[in-house]
């Protein structure tokens, strides 16, 4: 089995060496970066499966660096890991591209947690594809088309799209989601939902299909009228 890779881009010492501790001990291998000009020099030179990484860093920030690796093509899946635990500030993450918010102070338990939960998916392959209306997702390449033309889908946004198209006419409630997607126990904000879903919609215009809100229940992915 293929170990993950990891880069660990985190300016707390204390912190990075926990982190690095608890992956290695878990058999993954990590890069370590304790400034963001180290850390944009190393993901743009070396291939990894994972990114952990810090918001506030010296040198270039953890948001900039996120943009600058999504705008250079780069999908690994992307964990900010930070102090910064306003709405705002994890819309802007998520907007910016990452995959998952984890707010400083944390548990390392719960971040191993996570971090299994992504390799493993990472690790799974299909050759089949789902459609639906106008869409078609190609499993093995992770590529989805609307009417033809290719919709660019976060990791995070690609399995909640994958999770739903296999349950078409089922409503999904935010703790089904979590569950499924983020494969773990989830104890806090259930808006990291709520955001996916709402860039979803976004990306799904035109595609005859729509993701309707029960409110107080959850999600139904079903075919236009």
């Amino acid at each position: 089995m293929n170990v993950a890779r990891i880069l660990l881009i985190e300016d707390e010492d204390s912190i990075r060496h926990l982190i690095s501790y608890d992956l290695r001990n878990a058999g993954y291998e990590i890069v370590q970066c304790a400034d963001g000009k180290t850390a944009r020099d190393t993901g743009l030179s070396e291939a990894f499966d994972i990114m952990i990484i810090d918001w506030m860093l010296p040198e270039i920030s953890g948001i900039e660096l996120v943009r600058l690796f999504r705008g250079r093509g780069i999908d690994s899946v992307m964990m900010m890991l930070t102090a910064k635990d306003e709405e705002e500030d994890i819309l802007e993450a998520f907007d910016a591209g990452v995959d998952d918010y984890i707010t400083k102070p944390f548990s390392p338990r719960e971040l191993l947690a996570r971090i299994q939960a992504h390799a493993k998916r990472i690790r799974k392959t299909s050759a089949r594809q789902l459609t639906m209306g106008k869409l078609i997702m190609d499993l093995s390449r992770r590529e989805v088309t609307v009417a033809g033309k290719p919709v660019s889908l976060t990791k995070k946004e690609f399995e909640l799209l994958e999770y739903m198209l296999r349950n078409p006419q089922i409503v999904l409630s935010r703790d089904n989601i979590l569950n499924e997607i983020w494969d773990f126990d989830y104890d806090g904000d259930t808006r990291i939902v709520d955001v996916h879903i709402f860039k979803l919609r976004t990306k799904l215009q035109g595609s005859g299909i729509v993701i309707r809100s029960l409110r107080g229940v959850g999600y139904k992915l079903e075919e236009e009228a």
